[in-house]
């Protein structure tokens, strides 16, 4: 049975370890840079000022690698496929990366970038990458290290429980609704036993390095390096987090020279990126700062595409503001070959009717969720809508003042498939945890501001409140 964390055991906790965040900062300069794998788009919710790909053919790479960036995202979209093909696309990526670091002289630390509920293809993710850049560059790794907090969404590690904030409590992960997913369903919430479960007991939660509270806040860098120094590469290290100073010790300890010649594979929630990449925190966009890129006279467009309870919470909360159009696109017509073009059709004409007449647009997928016992199946059922909804933004008449997209697949696939956005530029976030990218000149609406909202993130006002920034209305919350 996963214990259950009190806020008096955090109360309790020693004070946290302080780090200049501009010696941080200096020190990762000097340090490798980090391409991070992600296996949706939502990743980029706490950077900004970084550009994000959508494919990773060596041209692209070069492209990208040869300006020098701190950091860049690769978006694999890897969560939405088998495992099988994750499998494939991490191989894939890894021999480019090799081949363009070895082309440009340029190395560079790999993040496996995952959700902070757990969710997704662990190891066989992280496995491929180890293997195929040690063999094509002959680089040796000490391990993995798991750090899989993720403040701005309620989600940290205490005492190897990974935990969620659920309304006014804290609850194990394991207890919560990401832990039923239909296709990454887990039990434990301990994370040493979680890796044990993964790994279908090839790692044994006995073996598993621990960097507890304790170790970063007590005993600061000769504790973490105590731990993290003798790491192999059959090593698997979870890292404990409660918040940023947490994560700030950690890295601090990372980049002591003591640890440079270590080499790891990281597979992280969103907040140990920005801190790893040595970017400054910035206050949320402002209205005045999104008001570029759309078609004034039109609507915006919102695709709601994420299942999760969270999502359906925000979609009906989403209707208390004034000008809002809904199209539902219907599920089971979509499954079915022959109603799946006329439903399409409908919904891009509704929408397109909707924005056209000022309005903002709702386009969802009926809320009945449709599954099947096989998560192989499911993750063909996910793939099919939001393929569909793909269509319905590729059918899509004028262009809209802002996009809002919620669901990692639905994000991602959007994005690359339905605008043909090939890079991006992150901007910031536009309510904790909820990034803008502005598109590239290669997509089919250059220079929109377009929302990367993770189904898992927000409170029951969070999508009203973003709508409200675009339409210059202020937002409760922010």
């Amino acid at each position: 049975m996963d214990k259950v964390c009190s806020r008096e055991r955090i109360r309790q906790l020693p004070r946290p370890a302080r780090v200049d965040f501009s010696f941080l900062s200096s020190q990762v300069e000097h340090a490798r840079p980090v391409v991070v794998l992600d296996d949706d788009p939502t990743g980029t919710q706490t950077v900004h000022g970084v550009h994000v790909v959508t494919d990773w053919s060596c041209s692209t790479l070069r492209d990208v690698m040869a300006g020098s960036p701190r950091l860049f995202y690769i978006l694999t979209n890897s969560r939405s496929y088998s495992l099988d093909r994750a499998i494939e696309i991490n191989t894939e990526t890894a021999h480019n990366l090799a081949q363009v670091s070895e082309e440009l002289g340029v190395d560079f630390d790999v993040i496996s970038r995952a959700d902070s509920t757990l969710r997704g293809h662990y190891p066989g993710e992280t496995d491929a990458l180890r293997m195929t850049l040690e063999a094509e560059t002959g680089w040796r790794f000490d391990g993995d290290i798991l750090i899989p907090a993720f403040f701005e969404g309620g989600r940290f590690t205490l005492d190897d429980m990974h935990l969620v904030e659920d309304g006014d409590g804290i609850i194990p992960v394991g207890s919560s609704e990401f832990a039923q997913d239909a296709a990454f369903g887990f039990e434990s919430s301990d994370l040493p036993k979680w890796v044990e479960e993964k790994t279908n007991g090839r790692k044994k939660a006995q073996d598993i390095v621990s960097v507890s509270i304790e170790d970063i806040r007590v005993g600061g860098i000769p504790w973490i390096l105590s731990k993290i120094l003798p790491m192999g590469s059959e090593d698997v290290c979870v890292v404990n987090a409660v918040n940023y100073a947490d994560l700030e010790a950690f890295t601090a300890a990372l980049l002591d020279e003591r640890c440079l010649h270590k080499r790891f594979i990281y597979r992280t929630a969103a907040s140990f990126v920005r801190v790893r990449a040595g970017i400054e925190p910035r206050p949320l966009l402002s209205p005045e700062e999104l008001v570029q890129g759309g078609d004034r006279d039109h609507g915006g467009l919102i695709v709601i595409g994420s299942y999760v309870q969270k999502t359906t919470e925000q979609f009906l909360a989403l209707f208390s503001l004034p000008g809002m159009a809904k199209s539902e696109l219907n599920v089971n017509r979509v499954l079915s070959c022959g109603t799946r073009a006329d439903e399409i059709e409908r919904v891009a004409a509704e929408a397109s009717e909707a924005m056209g007449n000022g309005l903002d647009a709702v386009v969802y997928t009926s809320r009945d969720l449709v599954v099947s016992d096989r998560p192989d199946r499911n993750l063909e059922i996910s793939r099919s809508v939001s393929d569909a909804l793909v269509g319905v933004v590729e059918r899509l008449t004028g262009r809209p003042r802002f996009m809002i997209a919620k669901g990692g697949i639905t994000s991602s696939d959007i994005a690359t498939e339905g605008l043909g956005v090939r890079r991006a530029e992150v901007v910031g976030q536009v309510i904790p945890g909820v990034p803008v990218w502005r598109l590239g000149e290669e997509s089919r609406l250059p220079g929109l501001h377009y929302v990367v909202f993770p189904g898992n993130v927000g409170g029951p006002s969070a999508i009203a409140d973003v709508v409200r920034v675009f339409r210059a209305e202020g937002a409760a919350g922010r």
